[in-house]
C-alpha cells in the first residue's frame, strides 16, 4: 500500500511540475511575441514603405536584374516555388506547397 501511494505522489507532483512548467513556458512565449511586435509590426515600417515605395520597388527591380545576370537558375527556382504556390492557393490548399519545406 505503502509503494502505491508513493508512486502516485510522484506522478502528481511530475504532473503539477509539468504543468506548471507549460504555464511558464505560454508566459515567456507571450512575453517574446510582444516584444518581436515592436519590431515588426510597427507603424514605422508601414510609413517607411508607403513613402519610400517607389525606391523600395526600383530596388527590387535592379536585384532582380542583377539576380537574372549572376544566377538565373536561383531566379528559375524562385518563379518555380512561386507558381507553387499559386497553384496550391488555387486549388484551395493553402497550408502547404508540394516542398515541405515551403510553409504557405
Amino acid at each position: 500500500m505503502i509503494i502505491l501511494y508513493n508512486i502516485m505522489d510522484t506522478t502528481n507532483t511530475i504532473v503539477s511540475e509539468l504543468i506548471a512548467e507549460n504555464e511558464r513556458l505560454k508566459k515567456e512565449n507571450e512575453e517574446l511575441k510582444e516584444h518581436l511586435k515592436k519590431y515588426t509590426y510597427s507603424n514605422s515600417h508601414k510609413k517607411y514603405y508607403e513613402t519610400n515605395k517607389k525606391q523600395v520597388m526600383e530596388n527590387g527591380a535592379k536585384y532582380l536584374q542583377k539576380l537574372k545576370e549572376e544566377n538565373p537558375e536561383k531566379l528559375r527556382e524562385y518563379r518555380r516555388k512561386a507558381q507553387e504556390k499559386w497553384r496550391n492557393k488555387q486549388k484551395g490548399n493553402t497550408l502547404f506547397c508540394n516542398n515541405t519545406d515551403n510553409i504557405v
